[in-house]
């Protein structure tokens, strides 16, 4: 818990001084120029310096016999008055201790000088002259300063540390991408526009080629429709790797994660979807590395047209010029006048999408309420579990009319959605400082979701998107009005090889603090920022106790491990077997089928309640983690194929359980100690005759099961699981009720602001 408080205070300050570093010494680029920022030489936060401890060579023993042993009252006199000389200081700044930097030198030096039983025998006489009225005050500085530097080892290789995090040529990094003359294809349109196809086309004529996505399910669908195109295709992301050779021979073509893409093997064809994410805090350096780097005579990307200018200014640095190619959607989609505003308006073909899991499930009960059956689609489903809940929607013989969704449905997977309702336009958010709030849905992001409506290979050709609230209807038709904001920078990281150097010249520094400096120090143009890696320094200092070489370390800490899941229980679950295998690992053990089955408790049965069903999410997720970790250490992971097979039983598991969804939650709802106030949702209205045939044959739901509600029932589930302190369930209530009223201020600004507008 220290380790983490030192941490996220760390983070703040670094936060707000590379903040103020950046706004400060930043100057616009002249009209032509690249960007790069000249002859700027950035000031270290000095906050980040960690002193290491430090040891005397033991001769003090010759010094007291050359003098006399010396008194520490009269000695810590001395030293007090070394400290509050100027002149001391002065010098001091002169070799890179600023004030912040001189105090802990010193307190560190008084320290070592009051509480060390044998003192250097020099050090030992030049105090004892001192004391004696032999010697001045000042002598000591010679002596303070090898102490200084001792503890703070990073000031004497400053020069070295900058010249290790200087970004700001990144196209230097990949030679053989510089050796040859690429052709830059910029494919741009909104969703549903034909962009990628005709990318996909260009990738699939060639002799060889790569696809980089951002999603599995994107990597997956290109791979199989490359197969299914008759050119042989392999599959490549962090957990998985497919050969379609039966000898496990490499194929021409190649569908990838963008993580995971080669940047020295050589292609035709490339093409990077969804370019725009370039600018994405966490993950944008990916998108940079691979159009940097790809080694492909032809580099195909799509994206947003508001990615155009800035690719095209990025290109200039490497002397490529770009090809635009603009695609217009092709088939309408149009914003409703009407909000939804009751359950009992949905129809055939609709889409509600929620922003929490909370919503989904009580959305989700709501629908069964009304007789209805719903498909639900959220991130943390494995990836076969939700191409089963969308291939359940999209059927035209199955009941299931409508899909409860959250933003997970704005990429990687096809659908037959003919509306889409927004339950709400403020979405949760975790800034650079790791504090949770709400933000309105920016442009971006409300058009790739509103454009999953009415796609051209759907059987609805013309899409319409509203909200469930009528006071959010004007401010989705403002939000999606604005144009896209542009992007302006690309995102970078540091790799494993520039930290192992910093390692070398500060080897008693931590991940983390080797992470802190180095971002501290990092030089970047106009046209790049070092992304967010609070993620990778959160489980840095969760294994910094475990010994391992930092190579090791650092992939550890580059694992998929998501510690803002939306549930406590599934992210401790995740984060502690985490923990778990490093420990292992550290231990030369190898982790076995065993190992893990005890870890997971499997075998796993269908779940009863929707915490069994976080529980199997979570199970999935560790699973996940082995199979990763199984490709970059084979030897210690080696039971890679039996986990995948039980990956795919536990994917089985939990399509059943999100099958039968609205079961767990009335479940759950059961088992709730008391019921919730009664719901506010009116009740049901007749429903038109299509949908009729969509309703579910059971038995009325009993009126208690109705007024109770989900978040009260999870509450009152942790609480009693030992998930979830009284204290703690206490805090999340009051930043419920503060996101649930920042919501509504937000709707009710928004509509006044456009009342007057009009």
């Amino acid at each position: 818990m220290m380790a983490l408080n030192r941490c996220a205070s760390l983070l703040r300050r670094r936060s707000c001084s590379l903040l103020r570093r950046r706004a400060a010494a930043a100057p616009a680029p002249s009209s032509g120029s690249s960007g790069v920022t000249l002859g700027f030489t950035p000031i270290p936060d000095t906050s980040l310096f960690v002193p290491v401890a430090v040891k005397s060579n033991g001769d003090g023993a010759v010094g007291a016999e050359l003098t006399k042993p010396l008194e520490k009252g009269e000695l810590l006199k001395v030293l007090n008055k070394f400290y509050k000389r100027k002149e001391m200081q002065k010098l001091a700044a002169d070799q890179g201790f600023d004030a912040r930097l001189f105090h802990q030198a010193f307190v560190s030096f008084r320290k070592f000088v009051l509480e060390m039983n044998a003192l250097d025998a020099d050090l030992h006489i030049i105090l004892s002259d001192i004391c004696n009225g032999a010697g001045h005050v000042d002598d000591i500085f010679p002596y303070f300063m090898r102490h200084a530097k001792q503890i703070f080892p990073m000031l004497d290789c400053m020069d070295d540390l900058r010249k290790i995090s200087d970004l700001r040529v990144p196209v230097n990094w990949y030679p053989d991408a510089r050796a040859i003359q690429r052709k830059i294809v910029f494919h741009a349109g909104p969703t549903n526009s034909g962009k990628t196809y005709h990318a996909i086309q260009r990738y699939l004529e060639a002799k060889s080629g790569v696809y980089c996505g951002p999603l599995k399910l994107l990597a997956h669908e290109i791979f199989e429709k490359s197969n299914t195109a008759g050119v042989p295709c392999d599959l490549v992301t962090g957990e998985e790797r497919t050969f379609v050779d039966p000898e496990g021979k490499q194929s021409s073509h190649v569908a990838c994660t963008i993580e995971m893409c080669s940047v020295t093997t050589p292609y035709e064809v490339a093409v990077i979807d969804e370019i725009q994410m370039i600018k994405d805090p966490s993950r944008g350096w990916a998108w940079t590395r691979a159009l940097l780097g790809l080694c492909a005579e032809e580099i195909h990307v799509c994206g947003e047209a508001a990615a155009i200018n800035f690719i095209t200014e990025l290109m200039y640095t490497t002397g490529e010029e770009v090809e635009v190619h603009n695609y217009t959607r092709l088939t309408p989609f149009s914003i409703s006048d009407k909000a939804v505003e009751n359950l009992d308006n949905l129809e055939p073909g609709d889409c509600i999408v929620c922003f929490s899991k909370n919503d989904i499930y009580s959305v989700s009960r709501q629908i069964e309420i009304r007789g209805l059956e719903c498909a639900v689609i959220y991130g943390s489903l494995p990836p076969g579990t939700k191409l089963a809940q969308a291939k359940k929607f999209n059927d035209p013989d199955d009941h299931c009319k409508i899909l409860v969704a959250t933003d997970a449905i704005g990429m990687g997977l096809n659908l037959s959605i003919r509306r889409i309702i927004f339950n709400s336009l403020v979405k949760p958010n975790v800034n650079e400082k790791g504090e949770k709030e709400m933000l309105p849905l920016s442009t971006s992001q409300a058009l790739q979701i509103a454009g999953r409506a009415g796609r051209f290979s759907s059987v609805f050709k013309e899409g319409m998107v509203t909200t469930m609230h009528r006071e959010d209807l004007p401010v989705l038709k403002e939000i999606l009005s604005r144009p896209v904001d542009p992007v302006e920078t690309a995102g970078l990281h540091p790799t494993a090889e520039q930290i192992e150097m910093f390692a070398y010249h500060l080897p008693e520094a931590t991940l983390s603090n080797l992470l802190d400096i180095f971002v501290s120090l990092s030089q970047v143009d106009g046209l790049y920022f070092v992304c967010n890696i609070d993620d990778f320094k959160f489980l840095a200092d969760m294994i910094q106790h475990i010994p391992l070489h930092l190579r090791s370390r650092y992939v550890f800490c580059t694992a998929p491990i998501n510690k803002k899941q939306p549930f406590v229980s599934m992210c401790l679950f995740c984060v502690i077997n985490w923990i778990d295998c490093t420990t292992q690992f550290s231990r030369d053990e190898p982790l076995t089928f065993d190992w893990v089955c005890r870890h997971i408790s499997w075998p796993l049965t269908p779940p009863k309640n929707l915490k069994d069903l976080v529980h199997l999410e979570a199970a999935h997720d560790v699973l996940d983690l082995y199979l990763w970790l199984s490709y970059r250490f084979m030897d210690m992971f080696p039971d890679a194929n039996l986990i995948r097979e039980i990956q795919q039983e536990l994917d089985g598991i939990i399509q059943v359980g999100v099958r039968n969804i609205t079961r767990l939650i009335r479940a759950t709802e059961a088992q709730a100690p008391s019921p919730a106030p009664n719901s506010k949702t009116p009740g049901p209205k007749p429903q038109s005759p299509s949908l009729r045939g969509a309703r579910v044959s059971r038995a009325q739901t009993s009126k208690e099961e109705k007024d109770r509600t989900v978040n009260t029932s999870l509450s009152s589930r942790l609480l009693q699981e030992g998930l979830l302190t009284p204290e703690l369930l206490q805090q999340l209530q009051k930043e419920w009720s503060k996101d649930n009223n920042y919501s509504a201020s937000f709707r009710k600004g928004t509509a006044t602001k456009l009342k007057k507008n009009k």
